[in-house]
């Protein structure tokens, strides 16, 4: 059984800045596997997954077809973690409120980059649709347990042998 994480902590792992991959049912027929795609994302603990996405790309048109989609986030870092959110979209949002760009801009970049970045990309956010997400299903696993394990063991091998 994996290391969970209680509510709290999964929700403010979540709200941290981290690129997510999103996964979506391709529903274009053969044998296709889910997409998944690295993307920015919003999210406050008690609240919905914000993804912002080009109107006509494929990521848009698969998630308008599904209506819902999954999230994964993770750290990279040892004790690994990570947090799967999956859930209905709730709202599609065209177009897409600046504001909110913005706030995507600077959750992942630091304010002299996000306003450059937002000044490039301006022409974009007429190009671009939001895609409201309320997490449904929640998996998450926290190794720190099994890290603190395995050195209290290793402790108590050492204990042993010296």
């Amino acid at each position: 059984m994996l290391p969970s994480m209680p509510r709290h902590v999964r929700e403010r792992f979540l709200a941290e800045p981290r690129v997510g991959v999103l996964g979506v049912t391709d529903s274009r027929g053969g044998d296709r596997a889910p997409l998944t795609v690295p993307v920015w994302y919003g999210y406050e603990p008690g609240g919905e997954v914000v993804v912002g996405t080009g109107r006509e790309t494929i990521k848009a048109q698969l998630l308008r077809t599904a209506g819902r989609f999954s999230l994964c986030v993770q750290d990279e870092a040892r004790p690994y973690r990570y947090v799967s959110v999956e859930g209905p979209v709730t709202a599609i949002e065209d177009p897409v409120d600046p504001a909110v760009r913005e706030a995507l801009a600077h959750r992942y970049l630091d304010p002299e980059e996000a306003r450059a970045y937002l000044a490039a990309t301006s022409a974009q956010l007429e190009d671009d649709v939001l895609f409201r997400m309320r997490p449904q299903h929640w998996r998450c696993a926290d190794f720190a347990a099994f890290a603190a394990d395995f050195a209290e063991e290793a402790a108590g091998v050492e204990g042993r042998t010296g």
